[in-house]
């Protein structure tokens, strides 16, 4: 079963850090996709975080993210990681990895598979 399991979420506060994974399953090579990290906190829409594509592993970032945010790649282990640096409390959300082959990385509509989300929650 083709299926991305993400983990690392939990609760810290304004201006701690946390380390997301995303790891794929036997039946999806990570590295032959891009991987999109998304977040939706509640009552709004799910918002596109941050991006690593495929081949050249070149990346993206929401403007909200860029400085603190560095998404990455282990291909060993067929995992991305998404580190987060500085966290703030508008951070919180559920946080969700997703791989495909996107024209417009921050699209949800642009990716095939997703995980199941995990949660960050920055509070004091």
């Amino acid at each position: 079963q083709v299926q991305l399991v993400e983990s690392g979420g939990g609760l810290v506060q304004p201006g701690d850090s946390l380390r997301l994974s995303c790891v794929g399953s036997s039946e999806i090579t990570l590295a032959y996709y891009g991987i999109g990290w998304f977040r939706q906190a509640p009552g709004k829409g799910r918002e596109g975080v941050s991006f690593i594509h495929p081949s050249d592993e070149s990346t993206k970032y929401a403007n909200s993210v860029k400085g603190r945010f560095t998404v990455s790649r282990d291909n060993a282990k067929n995992t991305v990681y998404l580190q987060m640096d500085s966290l703030r409390p508008e951070d919180t959300a559920v946080y969700y990895c997703a791989a495909g082959h996107p024209t417009m990385w921050a699209i949800m509509q642009e990716y095939d598979t997703w995980g199941q989300g995990t949660q960050v929650t920055v509070s004091s």
